[in-house]
């Protein structure tokens, strides 16, 4: 549906070019979730919204965004294995959430 789609691709590369955020300290908010613990809400918040804003999806369609989905949390969380149980910074938050509203993106196109 997306993982082998150029825009997938392109997103890949956005990443990769901010991986500063996440290798420089940075203010964390008292309480702030880890950084995997973010991407996990952000992504499934997304994931409902894509179901919700398209009603027309099929059981079957909805479990390939599900599986492509958790392809795309695999492939943050490899990328971001050294830092994924540290608190999240108020710029990795940030980034965190622009890049999930990208997958969705990504996926509202596809549907």
């Amino acid at each position: 549906m997306v993982l082998d789609k150029q825009g997938y691709d392109e997103l890949v590369m956005y990443l990769t070019q901010n991986l500063a955020l996440f290798e420089k300290p940075g203010e964390i908010v008292p309480g702030a979730p880890t950084v995997m613990e973010l991407i996990e809400d952000v992504i499934a918040e997304n994931v409902i919204r894509i179901c919700e804003q398209h009603t027309e999806l099929t059981t079957e369609q909805r479990s390939l965004i599900v599986r492509e989905v958790d392809g795309i949390v695999y492939d943050l969380q490899e990328v971001l294995s050294s830092v994924t149980d540290q608190r999240v910074t108020k710029e990795q938050n940030a980034f965190i959430e622009e890049f999930a509203g990208l997958v969705k993106n990504l996926f509202d196109s596809a549907v």
